[in-house]
């Protein structure tokens, strides 16, 4: 009996790789790069521009068209001052209560963005799981109503706020509260439709497992929709805290009647340049520098849940 030998299998054929001529990779790939590269210039130009101001000998910004032709601390140290002992009292003056301004603009930032989170989570809630009369107009209401800034309405706001503080003095004018109380009812309309989206891409199905062991509609949110929407919530947190953190009109018009101890931060890096005949544009520059630094570390630190966020409503309406 013969034997029959097995087939000898050949070698797949790798096909040649054919090297991309310079032209072709420029109009297919490079043109990409030469954009990003464009973009990122465009973009870093301006900061690159403060930080050699920021640092300039010298308080004009004719000397930062040189960038970093000189380099001295110095501003940054202005900011630190006391005019008790200050060798120049009138520009140690401007910026004596700096960190204080830093400080107010920190706090009025942060308890905005977690009652905006919580406030908006809330709303988005009930919008995305109950049927109630009046669900769809309140959705087409926070729909229109965020079309329209909140800073068209500041000469209605103050008055309003005039009248309530001869009432509440907490939440009249010259109240940080009442200033943090404004900022909350602007953004309640945007963040809200925001996170409703999100809110309907979690299945149904987690609520009823959940309404079945027993667990009540806040045990049902805190323990387990809230745990699902970390990304919007971080999403809304970032986007509410840079928006107040830098807002100068509304804080300008509630803030704008009490003394510079209540001030925020915008508003007194306004003061350093509002004199046209003295501004102190090297010392804006350096405040300017940190008072981008909260921003970029919070940034950083929700970096992760950002695109996530920002993505996860448009799968579901």
């Amino acid at each position: 009996m013969a034997v029959q030998s097995a087939p000898v299998q050949s070698a797949p054929v790798i096909p040649a790789r054919h090297r991309t001529s310079p032209g072709r990779w420029l109009a297919s790939v490079g043109s990409r790069h030469l954009v990003g590269v464009v973009a990122v210039l465009f973009s870093a130009f301006p900061i690159v521009y403060v930080l050699s101001a920021s640092v300039s000998s010298k308080n004009t910004m004719t000397d930062a068209n040189n960038l970093f032709a000189t380099f001295t601390l110095d501003n940054y140290a202005m900011l630190a001052c006391d005019p008790a002992v200050a060798e120049d009292v009138n520009r140690c003056a401007k910026v004596s209560n700096f960190y204080l301004w830093f400080g107010n603009s920190l706090w009025i930032a942060a308890v905005t963005a977690v009652g905006t989170v919580l406030m908006g989570a809330a709303a988005a809630y009930a919008f995305s799981r109950f049927r109630f009369t009046g669900r769809r107009f309140g959705l087409s209401a926070l729909m229109v109503i965020q079309m329209f800034p909140q800073m068209l309405a500041f000469v209605a706001i103050l008055i309003l706020m005039t009248t309530l503080g001869d009432v509440v003095p907490i939440l009249g004018t010259g109240s940080a509260i009442g200033l943090v109380a404004v900022y909350l009812g602007g953004a309640l309309g945007a963040n809200t439709f925001l996170m409703y989206g999100f809110f309907n891409t979690i299945p149904k199905s987690l609520d009823e497992a959940a309404k079945i062991d027993g667990a009540s509609h806040a045990q049902t949110f805190w323990l387990v929709i809230i745990p699902l929407v970390i990304p919007i919530l971080a999403v809304t947190a970032l986007l509410s805290f840079i928006g107040t953190f830098g807002e100068y009109i509304l804080a300008s018009v509630v803030l704008g009647g009490g003394g510079q101890e209540t001030w925020t931060l915008p508003m007194g890096l306004y003061l350093l340049v509002g004199d046209s005949r003295a501004p102190e544009l090297t010392l804006f520059s350096a405040g300017a520098v940190i008072a981008a630094l909260p921003v970029l570390l919070l940034f950083l630190f929700l970096q992760k849940y950002i695109v996530s966020g920002l993505t996860g409503g448009a799968v579901k309406g």
